[in-house]
Formats: C-alpha cells, sequence, structure tokens
C-alpha cells in the first residue's frame, strides 16, 4: 500500500499535478520587541517564567543562550494590549488579561507602531514566515536594573546603536525618552573633537540634549565613538548617554 502511495504521488508530480505544499508552521516567540522600520519589529526570543503575583499573572523573562534576533512584519497581526482600553499608555491601575497573563484588548497594527515609538514592548509573538501572525503585550514581573558601563556606540539607524564594552557587543535601543549629555558647547555640535566645552572630572559631557541630538550627532561622527551608557539589560534599552571627551 505504501509503494501505492509513493508511486500515485509521484505520478501526479510528473504529470504537471503538483501535490499541496505542507502549510508553514506557526510558532511564537517571548521577548522584548523594538520597532525596526515601518511595520517591523525586531525582537530577542527569551525563556518566559510565570509568577502569579495579586491575582494576576505576570512574567519573567531570562535570555537564551544563541537566541537570534527574529525582523518580524507586523502590519496584519492581531495585537491584544494589557491596558483597558488601546490608546492608553500606561495600564493605570486596571490590567485586561486572560488566564494566561496576555493581553486581551484588541487593538490594530497602527496602535503597536504607536507603542513601539515608546520603547521596548514585552510581547508574545506568534508568526510565520516572517510574518507575526499576533502579538500580545504581557507584564513583567519586574523590569531589570539598569547597568552603566563605558565603551564605544556606533549608528545603526535613528533608533539604534551597536554598543561595544567589555569585549563584548550589543544593540541598544533608543527613543526620544533617552537623556543624552554632551561634552560640546551646543547640542548640535559635531562629536566632540579638541578641547571640550563642559566635562566633569570624569571626562563625560555635562550638557543636557536630546536623543535627536544624538542622533544628528552619531551621523556626523560616521565612525565608533567613545560613550557612557546607562542601559537595561536584556531590554538592551539606552536610558541615559554621556559624550565622552578627552580631558582638559
Amino acid at each position: 500500500m505504501r509503494l501505492l502511495v509513493h508511486a500515485t504521488a509521484a505520478a501526479l508530480v510528473l504529470g504537471g499535478l503538483a501535490l499541496p505544499a505542507r502549510a508553514a508552521t506557526v510558532t511564537h516567540a517571548y521577548g522584548y520587541a523594538w520597532a525596526d522600520g515601518k511595520g517591523s519589529l525586531r525582537i530577542v526570543p527569551m525563556k518566559p517564567a510565570k509568577v502569579r503575583r495579586g491575582g494576576n499573572v505576570l512574567y519573567k523573562l531570562t535570555p537564551v543562550p544563541g537566541a537570534k534576533e527574529l525582523k518580524l512584519d507586523y502590519t496584519r497581526a492581531a495585537y491584544s494590549r494589557v491596558t483597558t482600553a488601546c490608546g492608553l499608555k500606561e495600564t493605570e491601575g486596571r490590567v485586561a488579561l486572560d488566564r494566561d497573563g496576555l493581553g486581551r484588548t484588541a487593538c490594530k497594527p497602527a496602535q503597536l507602531t504607536v507603542t513601539l515609538l515608546e520603547g521596548a514592548v514585552p510581547l508574545r509573538v506568534e508568526y510565520q514566515d516572517g510574518k507575526a501572525v499576533k502579538a500580545q503585550e504581557f507584564l513583567l514581573d519586574a523590569w531589570p536594573e539598569p547597568r552603566t558601563a563605558r565603551g564605544t556606540v556606533e549608528r545603526i539607524d535613528d533608533a539604534t546603536v551597536l554598543f561595544r564594552t567589555g569585549g563584548r557587543q550589543v544593540k541598544l535601543g533608543y527613543t526620544y525618552m533617552t537623556s543624552f549629555y554632551r561634552a560640546t558647547a551646543r547640542c548640535g555640535d559635531r562629536w566632540v573633537s579638541g578641547r571640550p566645552s563642559g566635562v566633569d572630572k570624569r571626562g563625560l559631557g555635562t550638557k543636557p540634549c536630546e536623543a535627536a541630538d544624538l542622533t544628528k550627532a552619531l551621523k556626523g561622527a560616521g565612525r565608533a565613538v567613545q560613550v557612557e551608557v546607562s542601559y537595561t539589560p536584556d531590554a538592551n534599552s539606552a536610558v541615559e548617554v554621556w559624550e565622552v571627551a578627552r580631558r582638559p
């Protein structure tokens, strides 16, 4: 019987009648999502663990050794938020969670675009063939504590840098909420060169500037530059960036 089935299949193919292709498997990943261009997000899969607190299911995420970053188109994804309304920035003390601790407020993909502008978003993403089918927010038991380190950053795009420190490198995202401290006289100056205008005793810039100024300075530098960064590990989010200058 098995030989007959194989022979029939071969005859159909040879006769020009292709057999239906097997549907691609839908799989899922938990992690911190970042905007990655129009209608696209990036996420590094992490290991989730459920934590029950206050009657709700929250999550703790831990890195998966060797996990590769995923880039997914979410323009047709079903998006569910943990807030009680799509347009809310915060839960405001009220959450909309299912029994697994996943958001259940149905929203449009355009709302995910708005949410990603705020920075890293904890998401469970179901995807197939490079496209997100479903994206569900969840709440973290606790955000990772910020870490500060000195190294170099190099521009990847207008919201992402490659940070190298201590023999390793990590991709960091930043948003309009990221603080940037300059060693130059003005926020719009090129990356520091020569005698700095204002630095502290550690050689760090002291002039408060904005994330847009960081983007402009990195574009103008066109190379890896010296910085000190306060960032959230795992979420890989830059909180504060200091321009490092040579001492006066």
